[in-house]
């Protein structure tokens, strides 16, 4: 594998998805405001034929400011680390957690409208938490640390009966985002050096020193045989 096949993507071109979703779930959001419409009917409603269109829509549904602003920052970050430390799956791993978990709270969650990125939020925290443990890279498990500080209060979140909250969405998030990074786990490229260096090593594992380190003094000596040589013949 060539360096340019194995470098990670640029800090920019990470930011593509990422920004991408941020810009979209603001513009729906102030144009819902100014206009004062109201588009919880996109979201999902459980065991509702209707209601399977919000397994693509509700994420991009948000009752208020505060909401958003909650769910755009995590979303950035954790969307951009999986594009930019899992470049191998990142796609696949965001698109599975996205769809997985509208499915599930369809198919589970308490008959009421559930709007809101939040679920997909802990399923980017489970999958980038379980992969480092999953895969055993040094990466990986930095990475599950930071989001462990970073988000060790989304707990909470998960457990029932919270009002105004769709606690199912957070939970069935998760469980997705464990499921996601146990099954791509083998898909994942561990750190690892380029072939160029691979090659130079297997090369000086055949001397206990490198090849020229008495390359001046065997010069030397020859050039000294040499003299005592011509001084002889004379």
């Amino acid at each position: 594998m060539t360096y340019e096949e194995n470098a990670r993507p640029t800090f920019l071109d990470s930011l593509i998805l990422p920004l991408f979703l941020a810009v979209s779930l603001w513009t729906i959001h102030i144009i819902t405001f100014v206009l004062d419409i109201n588009l919880s009917f996109l979201g999902i409603l459980p065991k509702s034929a209707f209601g399977l269109i919000g397994i693509l829509t509700a994420p991009f549904i948000h009752g208020d400011f505060q909401h958003l602003i909650s769910n755009t920052l995590p979303l950035v970050f954790l969307s951009w680390t999986i594009v930019y430390f899992y470049k191998e799956v990142a796609y696949k791993a965001i698109g599975l957690i996205y769809i997985l978990t509208g499915i599930m709270v369809w198919a589970f969650a308490r008959d009421v409208y559930h709007i809101g990125a939040s679920g997909v939020v802990y399923g980017l925290v489970a999958f980038v938490f379980w992969s480092g443990l999953f895969i055993k890279d040094v990466r990986a498990i930095v990475l599950a640390l930071v989001v462990t500080v970073l988000y060790s209060g989304m707990f909470f979140g998960v457990l029932p009966n919270q009002e105004g909250i769709s606690w199912e969405s957070h939970l069935f998030g998760a469980l997705v985002g464990i499921a996601v990074a146990f099954i791509i786990k083998s898909e994942i490229e561990p750190e690892r050096k380029y072939d160029d260096w691979e090659e130079d090593d297997d090369e000086n594992k055949k001397y206990f020193l490198p090849p020229d380190t008495f390359e001046k003094t065997k010069l030397e000596r020859a050039r000294e045989e040499e003299w005592d040589w011509e001084s002889d013949v004379s």
